[in-house]
């Protein structure tokens, strides 16, 4: 955010000032118009360059957050869209900082509050797990129903189009949605994709995922607590990031125009803001085919979200299971039934 886009009330009505400009030079950013700062020379130099930049941006994240809590139209005015200059810059902002590493550090400075107050209160962090798995679970049960809802689409595309010999399928209540019997078809894709991004946190949490089983089982019960720790650092969480940086600029390249990048500044994207322009994408692969791939892109951002927010989850459950012993597994978790004696049939396989 810059300082021509910030005049938008709240506690300050700048976004640059000395302090951030400090914070800019620490994270290695020399001014415009100086030299660039020369690298360090020494191994003990960079390590020390390295710390002083992580400082940076962490100072800086918290008061991003200030700044973004107490301004909110400079990054949200795009959702009461009219069309203005201010909306285009708004949207500018919020594609840009979506997928920077402001928001990265944003993000773990309050990964890092809530963990530290979840440590210094066990019971608050029992709280949070079961949050966020009571979150998972009430999203994939209720998105699990696509399932069915494919196997009828399915069933009346055969009879439709095999029995009756139709070309069109309307479906509604007062208003009907009449679409080619190609479209209900190609259709069927997005519900399948409904059921791998909306519900894999709730699979995690009922445990119903694959696993290729080499070392876990053969250790005890703290160590399989530690890799669970490490792997939902170490991979799920970096998976995630890599997912998201991938699927949110692929997201908005199919909303709007001119097309926004990875590489570009703020400043550039906000030079494009002016022909800023809504395009979204429906765009089919036959003439008369599903022409809505758009929510395609929207569910894989979703599905990097709630792997983020379920690797929190993750960590909390298995640090609490490591601290409180083994009576504490599973504790509070809501898994699904087959009922009596179908227990063989629950879980990973």
């Amino acid at each position: 955010m810059e300082e021509d886009a910030a005049n938008a009330g709240g506690f300050w009505s700048s976004y640059e000032n000395g302090f951030t400009q400090w914070l800019e030079r620490l994270q290695g950013n020399a001014p415009e118009g100086s030299d660039p700062i020369a690298a360090a020379a020494t191994f003990l130099g960079a390590l020390w360059n390295t710390f002083v930049w992580l400082f940076a941006n962490i100072a800086e994240a918290i008061y991003n957050i200030a700044f973004a809590v107490s301004h909110p139209t400079v990054w949200l005015d795009w959702l009461s869209w009219a069309n203005t200059t201010e909306d285009k810059e708004s949207l500018m902002r919020f594609i840009y900082y979506g997928g920077s590493h402001e928001l990265f550090f944003a993000l773990f400075v309050l990964f890092l509050t809530l963990t530290a107050v979840a440590l210094l209160h066990r019971p608050f962090m029992w709280g949070c797990v079961r949050v966020l798995e009571g979150f998972a679970n009430k999203i994939g049960r209720t998105f699990a129903w696509a399932g069915l809802l494919m196997v009828l689409v399915q069933i009346m595309i055969i009879f439709m189009q095999r029995v009756f010999a139709v070309s069109e399928l309307s479906i509604g209540l007062g208003i009907a949605m009449t679409f080619d019997v190609s479209w209900w078809a190609e259709s069927l894709k997005l519900y399948n994709a409904l059921i791998v991004c909306l519900c894999v946190t709730y699979t995690f949490v009922q445990g119903g995922h694959v696993r290729v089983d080499l070392v876990y089982s053969a250790v005890g019960h703290r160590a399989k607590r530690i890799i669970d720790m490490i792997g939902s650092m170490v991979f799920m969480v970096p998976a995630a990031i890599l997912t998201w940086m991938y699927g949110w600029y692929f997201l908005w390249r199919h909303l709007v125009v001119p097309n926004p990048s990875a590489s570009d500044s703020l400043e550039r994207l906000l030079n494009k803001a002016r022909a800023l322009r809504w395009n979204v994408e429906t765009i089919g692969f036959s003439p008369n085919g599903f022409n809505a791939y758009f929510l395609f892109k929207v569910l894989l951002v979703t599905f990097t979200a709630l792997v983020l927010l379920h690797s929190v989850a993750f960590f909390y459950r298995s640090y609490l299971e490591l601290v409180e012993g083994e009576e504490s597994i599973d504790k509070y978790l809501d898994k699904d039934s087959l009922g009596e004696g179908e227990e063989a049939y629950e879980g990973t396989h």
